[in-house]
């Protein structure tokens, strides 16, 4: 199995055809299982397969909802024009997605901790963001974040970057949410005043839903 790629598309087209070949069937979806790859030119974040008709002017509506710190759904209704159902059906009753990655990364000053910790010592290990947590496990009745955590590395002074997730729709998950940490990365990395390096993806379930196969 592959384990490099130049850019997310690559990766994407690979994996599209590697889950219809070999997933195992799991639930309403095919899988394949503790799926790590690196994408060695992240910034070329664009998902450009026709088939999934990827659209940039919503991946970069989410970025600015989540750079807002704001999980209201309403807040990407401002920003968007619209909320997409998905959101819909993951927010609460008072309209906020506890998985909002934004939110998540702003509690506790979590990107100003990271970018903290990788100036002080260039060699750290502590610089990471944490966004699933088990022991909310009751706030996750309307949705539960898809990532454990992302942590950051400066080698060669560039700054890498890990994500780990506990399950990743291709299709949908993917696509839009490589977009958001590479964004991410990219922001630290400006803060830092280094360039990026890779981002290495991690999915312990990587599938995709039945209806795309």
């Amino acid at each position: 199995m592959r384990t490099k790629f130049r850019n997310a598309d690559e990766a994407y087209n690979y994996f599209l055809d590697k889950i219809i070949q070999d997933g195992i069937p799991f639930g309403d979806t095919k899988a394949l299982f503790n799926i790590g790859f690196t994408l060695e030119k992240p910034e070329e974040n664009y998902i450009v397969n026709e088939e999934r008709d990827w659209k940039l002017r919503y991946a970069e509506a989410e970025w600015e909802w989540y750079l807002s710190g704001n999980p209201s759904i309403h807040k990407l209704k401002e920003i968007y024009g619209k909320i997409p159902p998905i959101w819909c059906h993951m927010a609460d009753s008072n309209g906020l997605v506890r998985s909002n990655y934004g939110w998540q990364w702003n509690r506790n000053d979590q990107i100003d901790y990271v970018v903290a910790k990788l100036r002080n010592v260039k060699d750290t290990r502590h610089a990471a963001i944490s966004i699933y947590d088990a022991k909310e496990w009751r706030s996750y009745r309307k949705d539960t974040p898809c990532t454990y955590a992302v942590q950051f590395t400066i080698l060669n002074n560039r700054l890498n970057m890990a994500v780990l997730m506990r399950s990743n729709d291709l299709w949908y998950g993917f696509c839009n949410d490589q977009y958001q940490f590479s964004r991410l990365q990219k922001m630290i990395a400006d803060r830092l005043k280094i360039e990026t390096g890779n981002y290495y993806h991690y999915a312990h379930n990587l599938h995709l839903y039945n209806d795309k196969l």
